[in-house]
């Protein structure tokens, strides 16, 4: 599974995760930040990347309109707001135990984070 964080995700969680072996990129590195939460998803759906991402509410709800419309998704990833931004190794991770569970296609909705 690839991963990409939005941007309210510090890049450096994306940097800990390649070094973890984990296809990883962010909104920061690929010059996105001030995307709509929809561009976003969009265009990580269309590189095949699951979105991991604090902003929980938004994206529950894209993720819906995306499956009723039957439009490409790849999966979203939400990181609580109760773990703590920079503790970024932490955060990597966990990322790195869920894309390792899930493998290519993750079949899990809830994931326990913490």
């Amino acid at each position: 599974m690839k991963v990409c964080l939005d941007e309210d995700i510090s890049p450096d969680v994306a940097a800990i995760l390649r070094s973890m072996g984990v296809n990883a990129t962010s909104a920061h590195e690929a010059g996105r930040q001030g995307f709509s939460d929809r561009e976003q998803l969009e265009l990580a759906s269309a590189e095949g990347r699951c979105l991991v991402t604090r902003n929980r509410n938004d994206f529950i709800l894209l993720t819906q309109e995306f499956f009723a419309k039957g439009l490409p998704h790849a999966g979203v990833l939400i990181v609580p707001w109760t773990v703590p931004p920079d503790n970024f190794r932490f955060v990597a991770k966990r990322i790195a135990q869920y894309v390792k569970r899930a493998g290519n296609s993750p079949t899990e909705y809830l994931f326990d984070f913490v």
